[in-house]
């Protein structure tokens, strides 16, 4: 067997990293963000965003490892965290004022 290459063992752990800290990341984000916005009372809109999180979690992991890269797989969380988070704390701010 064939030893595998550090290189190779850096993209696996990068990827598998993405997809725990990183999944968990965007995961957190967008039920906080579909809590906010989805048009419905308080506690229904809480409970839809926790019960979709699991799907999204889901998907975003099958997603990292399907990428080319694991700089894609990076990208492709930090991209949609930086949307997600920038419309959570601008509703904030128009709430605090």
């Amino acid at each position: 067997m064939a030893s595998l290459t550090a290189s190779y063992r850096f993209a696996v752990a990068s990827r598998a990293l993405a997809a725990i800290v990183g999944g968990y990341a965007l995961t957190a984000l967008a039920i906080t963000a579909l809590a906010i916005f989805l048009p419905l009372s308080r506690a229904e809109a809480s409970m839809t965003a926790t019960l979709l999180s699991f799907l999204i979690y889901t998907c975003v992991v099958i997603w990292v490892f399907a990428t080319r890269s694991a700089t894609r797989a990076w990208i492709g969380i930090i991209a949609p965290m930086i949307v997600l988070g920038a419309l959570v704390w601008l509703h904030g701010m128009m709430a605090a004022s």
